[in-house]
Formats: structure tokens, C-alpha cells, sequence
């Protein structure tokens, strides 16, 4: 797993989670937002970025794995994580199965189970004989606003330049793990300090189905930006970036 890490060395370890078909780039705005009080991890998903190629399957549980392996070689035992869609759903996974070491977390877009289930594998296997490229203008309509793109154009092709330079098979093998990811029954089990985000305008995972990972975890606060759609940390980085450094302290 590809890494960055920036920071003070003895500030409070923060991971960043990014999203599917994108990099730990999705992160820039808030990693330097919190870079100066914060040790801020920003990972590659497996196959994106810099990170390999997968080898095998991979699940959710498998990429947490990971982050854990990640965060060991800091050093660190104890730290907050922040993620966006499948990075949401990599720190549900982190915080049922770490709950020691997750001190506070954030949700952001992302689901206890993701819509439609049966058609992960649909995707993956069109995404393995057809590469990224016909998911461009989708992901156009489902990643941002139509707004943002006509106001930040530069800013929306560097998000969907992440979705092409993603390997078929990395996307694949995330979107398979997306499709099996439900941790709806465990929610209860979560003991980290949780803020859940959603974007107002987001079809992707909508507010309701969003809200229903706050509802499930114990004293859950529940945020909507609105607006944004999918990659709202992206849309709107500075409120995004104020809603996180509020909820990790110093």
C-alpha cells in the first residue's frame, strides 16, 4: 500500500480514506488543513495511485488490514481516520475491528451497505475488459455538481484524470469488495467518537441512506453539506476541512 504522511511527528495520527476510482490526491485540501497540528496518513487504495496491483480478491476487511499494517510502521498505536465512499466504509471496518486503537472517525458519503449489491460484479467485470474510460461521464454527473465542473473545471478533470489513471483490475477488485461490504447489523458494536457527512445532492449514497450509519452508531452526530454531491470534500473543501478539525480536536 502506497502511503504519504505529513505533519509533526508527534501530533495526533489522523488516516485519510479516499474514494473509488480515485488517489490520496482527493485528500490534498483537508491534509493540509490538518497538517498543521495533525500527522496526516493518506493511503492509495489497492491497484489506484501508487498502490499495486492486487493479486488475489480483495474485501474491505483485507484493505483495513492494510491501513493497520500502515499505522504500525509509524509506530502509532491509537488514531482518528477519516474516509469518503469505500474509505467510509474502510473506517467502519477499522472501527469494529480495532475499536482499541480508533479513536475518533468520520464517515463521509459512504454506507453500511452499498445500493445495489448485484451490480458490483457487473461493474468490475465490464471495468476488467473495458478498462475505466466509459465510467468518465457517469462518475461526471454522480462525483460533483454540475456546478463545481462549470466553476472548477481544472479541479474536476484532475478527479476524473484519478478514475483514468486507475488500473482495471485495481477498480475491479475495490468494486467487488464494495458489493460484499455490509456491516449494517454490527453498527451498534461501534465505540469510536463518530461523525457521519453526507452531501446533499448526493445520488450515489443519499442522505437517508447515509443517515442510517449515524442512526445506527451509539451518539453519532449527523452532518448534510449542501450543495455537493459524492466527493464533497473535494466541492466544498474548507467547510469539509472545518467539520473535520472540530470533531478531531487538536
Amino acid at each position: 500500500m502506497h502511503v504519504v504522511v505529513d505533519g509533526p511527528t508527534d501530533g495526533p495520527l489522523v488516516v485519510l480514506g479516499p474514494s473509488l476510482g480515485t488517489d490520496l490526491g482527493l485528500w490534498d485540501p483537508q491534509a493540509a488543513a490538518l497538517a498543521d497540528e495533525h500527522r496526516v496518513l493518506r493511503f492509495d487504495l489497492p491497484g489506484h495511485g501508487r498502490s499495486p496491483v492486487p493479486r488475489g480478491p480483495v474485501t474491505i476487511a483485507s484493505i483495513a488490514a492494510d491501513v493497520l499494517a500502515a499505522v504500525d510502521e509509524l509506530g502509532v498505536h491509537r488514531f482518528s481516520y477519516a474516509g469518503v465512499s469505500i474509505g467510509g466504509a474502510i473506517g467502519l471496518q477499522l472501527a469494529l475491528d480495532a475499536p482499541d486503537r480508533v479513536d475518533r472517525l468520520v464517515v463521509l458519503a459512504s454506507a453500511a451497505r452499498f445500493p445495489d449489491p448485484a451490480s458490483w460484479p457487473l461493474r468490475a467485470a465490464r471495468v476488467r475488459s473495458q478498462g475505466t474510460e466509459f465510467l468518465v461521464d457517469s462518475r461526471t454527473g454522480a462525483w460533483f455538481t454540475p456546478e463545481f465542473a462549470a466553476r472548477h473545471p481544472g479541479q474536476a478533470e484532475r478527479l476524473l484524470a484519478m478514475l483514468r489513471a486507475t488500473t482495471p483490475e485495481g477498480y475491479a477488485a475495490c468494486a467487488e469488495a464494495v458489493g460484499l461490504h455490509d456491516v449494517r447489523d454490527e453498527l451498534p458494536s461501534i465505540t469510536a467518537a463518530s461523525l457521519v457527512i453526507a452531501g446533499g445532492e448526493d445520488p450515489v449514497t443519499p442522505v437517508p441512506l447515509v443517515r442510517e450509519i449515524a442512526t445506527g452508531i451509539d451518539h453519532a452526530r449527523f452532518e448534510v453539506v449542501s450543495g455537493v454531491s459524492h466527493l464533497l470534500n473535494a466541492e466544498l473543501p474548507e467547510v469539509v476541512s472545518g467539520l473535520l478539525r472540530k470533531h478531531l480536536g487538536p
